[in-house]
């Protein structure tokens, strides 16, 4: 089961992290939320988390560095969009994958 939150989680972030470079929804969003200038970085970012969850289920160490930095890239998420007073149906994706990678990371400890 572990294995399969881990897999699921790190292939979203991946899934998502390469939407938000083509996807004009996605690009619209970063332009909404204030990020534009950072979009890439932050895809770049979420591209890498994925795969180092994928390659942190043979390197626990790359595991727990990958899903710390998720769950810190999710909470400052669910700021921006509370900041920006997005309801929380909007929000509760993050608020998930914030849960999802701290389960992740307080099992890999």
């Amino acid at each position: 089961m572990e294995t399969a939150i881990i897999l699921f989680t790190g292939i979203s972030f991946i899934i998502y992290g390469i939407n938000s470079f083509y996807s004009k929804r996605m690009i619209s969003e970063f332009k909404r939320w204030g990020y534009k200038k950072h979009r890439k970085t932050i895809s770049s970012l979420q591209i890498l988390g994925g795969l180092g969850l994928v390659i942190g289920l043979q390197i626990n160490i790359i595991l727990i560095a990958s899903s710390l930095c998720l769950s810190i890239m999710m909470f400052f998420a669910i700021i921006v969009r509370v900041r920006i007073k997005d309801n929380v149906a909007t929000i509760l994706p993050a608020i998930t994958y914030l849960m999802l990678s701290a389960l992740i990371l307080n099992h890999s400890i």
